[in-house]
C-alpha cells in the first residue's frame, strides 16, 4: 500500500497505451513501486519508456466498452498483485467528426462516458474494500464548456468529469479517494497532427502535476494550473464570444 509519502507500489492503467498514463507512472516512480499493469485494448506488447527495470509490469486485455467485464479486470488485477495504490483512467477517443453521425456519436459515448462510469465503479469497489488507494481519472477542460467545433467529445467529457467528481464524494469517509484531472490540450499522440492551443501542455506536465495532486491530497487538479482561472471566466462568457472563440 501507499507509504507515508504517498507513494504507490502497485498501479493500475485502464488504456495502458496512453502515453500521458506513462508519464503519470514514470512521475510516481519510487524505491516503493513494485508492479504496474497495463490494461490495453492493444494486444502489442507495451513499455513505458524510463521504467526502472525491476518494476514488474503485466499486459491485459481491456475494451473500455466491456462494461460487464470491468469488475472482473480490477478484482482480477487485485487478486494477483494485492491492493491496487493508484487506479489511472486514461482511455478515451477524440471523436472530432461524428457530430452528424448518431451511431458514431453513441459510440463515443459508450467509451469516454459510459466506459468511465462502469470501470470507475469497479476501481472504486475495490479501492473501498482496501480502505485506500486514489483513483486519478483523465477529464478534460473540453467538459468543462463544450465547443460547438467538437460538442459530442466535450459532452461525453462532461459527464465522465461529473461522475468522477461525484464518486469523489460518494468514497468520502471510506479512505478511498478520486482525483479529476483537467488538462487542456496535450501535445500527445492522441492529438498529433492537431493545432496546438494556447496553455498547451506535453505529457511529463500532466505527470507532474498528477504526482503533485497526489501528495496533496487534492480532488481536482488543472493542467497548467492557469486554466482553473480561464475557464473560470470562459464558463460564463456570453454564447457568441463562445462561438466566435471556437473559429
Amino acid at each position: 500500500m501507499n507509504n507515508a509519502l504517498n507513494q504507490p507500489q502497485t498501479i493500475l492503467v485502464l488504456g495502458g497505451g496512453s502515453d500521458i498514463a506513462h508519464a503519470i507512472v514514470r512521475a510516481l516512480v519510487s524505491p516503493t513501486l513494485r508492479t504496474v499493469v497495463l490494461a490495453a485494448r492493444s494486444t502489442e506488447p507495451i513499455t513505458i519508456a524510463g521504467l526502472p527495470s525491476g518494476v514488474d509490469v503485466e499486459q491485459i486485455p481491456f475494451d473500455a466498452t466491456d462494461h460487464a467485464g470491468h469488475q472482473s479486470l480490477v478484482d482480477g488485477a487485485a487478486q494477483r498483485h494485492g491492493d491496487i495504490d493508484v487506479i489511472i483512467q486514461a482511455f478515451g477517443q477524440l471523436g472530432s467528426s461524428v457530430g452528424d453521425d448518431p451511431v458514431a456519436a453513441a459510440q463515443l459515448v459508450a467509451v469516454n462516458t459510459a466506459g468511465a462510469v462502469s470501470s470507475g465503479i469497479a476501481a472504486a469497489a475495490q479501492l473501498r474494500r482496501q480502505g485506500h488507494g486514489t483513483l486519478v481519472v483523465l477529464s478534460s477542460v473540453a467538459g468543462v464548456r463544450t465547443r460547438p467545433s467538437n460538442f459530442v467529445y466535450g459532452a461525453t467529457k462532461a459527464g465522465q468529469d461529473a461522475f468522477s467528481t461525484g464518486l469523489g464524494h460518494a468514497l468520502h469517509g471510506s479512505g478511498a479517494r478520486v482525483m479529476t484531472v483537467r488538462p487542456g490540450f496535450v501535445r500527445s499522440q492522441m492529438t498529433a497532427g492537431m493545432e496546438p492551443a494556447p496553455f498547451s501542455v506535453d505529457p511529463d506536465d500532466v505527470g507532474a502535476a498528477v504526482a503533485k495532486g497526489l501528495r496533496r491530497r487534492q480532488s481536482i487538479v488543472w493542467v497548467p494550473g492557469v486554466l482553473r482561472l480561464v475557464f473560470g471566466l470562459l464558463r460564463f462568457a456570453p454564447d457568441i464570444v463562445w462561438r466566435k472563440l471556437d473559429r
